[in-house]
């Protein structure tokens, strides 16, 4: 079941997202990578870019994805502050991520 209908329902539930992306299940990392993929406006983008440098030397294949992921569901939305966010965040989000993020830019 996806996080996302009941984060967005309960935003009190923002703060779980903020554990789990500590979490060293990787799948609880990612789920918190995730949980906005579908907010467009009301994406929280300070959470959302910090979740994304806090995992990005993950060396798991399915966190890095899910990083790219996330930000190029953003893109679709602001695609400059994904872009800028990329260009700042230089080598530290893996080629996947940056990959991932900038497919459709």
């Amino acid at each position: 079941m996806s996080r996302a209908p009941l984060v967005a329902a309960d935003p009190a539930l923002a703060r779980d997202m903020d554990r789990w992306i500590d979490d060293p299940s990787l799948w609880a990392a990612r789920t918190a990578l995730l949980h906005q993929l579908r907010y467009r406006e009301a994406t929280d983008t300070d959470r959302l870019f910090g979740y994304c440098l806090r995992r990005a030397d993950h060396p798991d294949f399915f966190i890095r994805k899910a990083i790219g992921w996330a930000l190029r569901e953003y893109a679709r939305t602001d695609p400059a502050a994904v872009r800028g966010f990329v260009e700042g965040a230089g080598t530290r989000l893996s080629p996947l991520s940056v990959r991932e993020a900038l497919k459709n830019l």
